[in-house]
Order: structure tokens, then sequence, then C-alpha cells
């Protein structure tokens, strides 16, 4: 995701940087490309003018450097601004769907929704984040989201762990799907539902209800409107945290969220 973000900005740091150039240094850039019509407006010669914005950009290189920093931070502002109109408009799908699993203290006074992908390391990373922090606050909700955008294995294991809810074994399946080093794929799921206590036969029926597919729709769509790039994601509060999280960020989100 980070490799993406930066060929991104590659691609429009030149842009930002030449549009800044054209009003930080007028006089040394625009006068030798720029002439005067008889009717009076200014007829800029464009072969010029790139030559002599190349010229400066060779020799001013650090302009590079703080267009693709002031973009990130435009960008950054922007995603966050999105993400907080997206929190406070599907509050309900976030906090409320009563179809979406629930882990933690189901009364906790703080509320982590976790867009989650099961073959996703930096989800399993974040996994074992949550686990400590939760388990010695004991005041923490959990809302999991399931989001498998990492192939069929991550939609089987999604779909399986919504499943087995009709079972009473969420709790037990999540944690076995998230602890499990080895690849995914159908058979090893249900190996590892089989190893918690789960009838297969019954959670391959119970795979079919039609419900799961328009959960998981629904969680595509929230996390769309949030600008969810990749997994795990996660809402603490009013905060959109993409990315792996480390358990001394995750207390001070928590802390925060409890101020309101």
């Amino acid at each position: 995701m980070r490799s993406v973000l930066l060929v991104t900005i590659g691609g429009l740091v030149a842009i930002g940087a030449i549009a800044a150039l054209q009003w930080t240094a007028p006089s040394r850039i625009l006068s030798p490309a720029v002439a005067a019509t008889p009717a009076g407006p200014m007829a800029i010669d464009k072969a010029a003018l790139g030559k002599a914005m190349r010229e400066y950009i060779l020799a001013n290189p650090e302009v590079l450097v703080e267009a693709m920093q002031e973009l990130e931070k435009k960008q950054e502002s922007e995603r966050s601004n999105v993400a907080q109109k997206a929190i406070k408009d599907y509050e309900g799908e976030l906090y409320r769907d009563s179809e979406s699993p629930i882990g933690g203290n189901p009364n906790g006074n703080v509320t982590i929704v976790e867009f989650n992908d099961y073959q996703c390391p930096y989800c399993k990373r974040a996994y074992s984040a949550i686990q400590q922090v939760s388990k010695a606050d004991g005041n923490v909700k959990i809302v999991y989201k399931d989001l498998p955008i990492l192939g069929e294995a991550s939609k089987i294991a999604a779909v399986a762990a919504l499943a087995s809810r009709n079972q009473g074994k969420h709790s037990a399946f999540h944690s076995a799907l998230m602890e499990n080093t080895a690849r995914l794929d159908k058979a090893r799921i249900m190996e590892i539902a089989n190893s918690v206590g789960i009838d297969v036969a019954k959670l391959e029926t119970d795979m079919q209800d039609p419900k799961i597919q328009r959960l998981i729709e629904r969680n595509m769509a929230v996390a769309t409107a949030l600008g969810v790039r990749g997994t795990p994601a996660f809402v603490i509060g009013k905060n959109f945290v993409p990315g792996a999280i480390e358990p001394e960020q995750l207390r001070a989100l928590i802390a925060e969220a409890r101020k309101g």
C-alpha cells in the first residue's frame, strides 16, 4: 500500500512542483519565455518555459521534496475529511449492524471497529495488539467487519467465520484463523473449523445463506466510503486508522475515545 502511494505521489510531484514554481519564482522562470502581444495579453513560449522550469528544478532539487511533502499533507487532510464524514454518515452500519460479529466486552464503553482479511499478515499483527490491549483493559468492545480482498480463500474464510455464528463459535474460529500461519484454502479452513468444535457439514450449509454475502457487501460499501485502501483498518472513536496498529498507539486511541 505504501509503494502504491509513493508511485501515485511520484506521478504528481512534477505537476505540483511546476505549479508552485510558476508562483514562487516568476521573475527567474517566466521572463525568458514570455512576450507581450500587440493586444496586451502575455503569450507564453511553452518550450522555453519548460526548459526554464527543468533547469530550475535541476538547480534546486529540494523543491521536489517540499512539493511531495505538501502533497502528502494535502492528501492526508482530504482523506481525513472523507473518513470523518463517513464515520458520521455510516454510524449505524459501523456500530449497530446486528449481523456483525462482536468480540471483547459487548458492553464496553469504547468500540473498536476492525476491517479484516484472514489472509492479511498485517491483520494478524494487529490482532495480537488488540488481544493484548482489550484483555488488559476489559472494557473494550470489538466489531468485526470482514473485508475479504485477498482472493478466493479470503472470501471462503470470511463466509465461514460469519456462518460459524450459528453454532456460537465465531470467537474461537476467528482466533484460530488469525493465529493460523499456514496458507489458507478451503480444506485448511474447514480443518481449522473442525479443530474448534464446529460441525463442518452444518457450517457448509450455513455458508449458503445469502444474508452473509449481503453483510460482506455492506462492509465493502462502508469501507469504500471511509477510504479504506487495504486491511487492516480501524475506526476508534472519531478516528479512522488505516494499517497495522501497535499496542501503544491503540491504548492512546482508546484513551482519546473515552474522553469523547
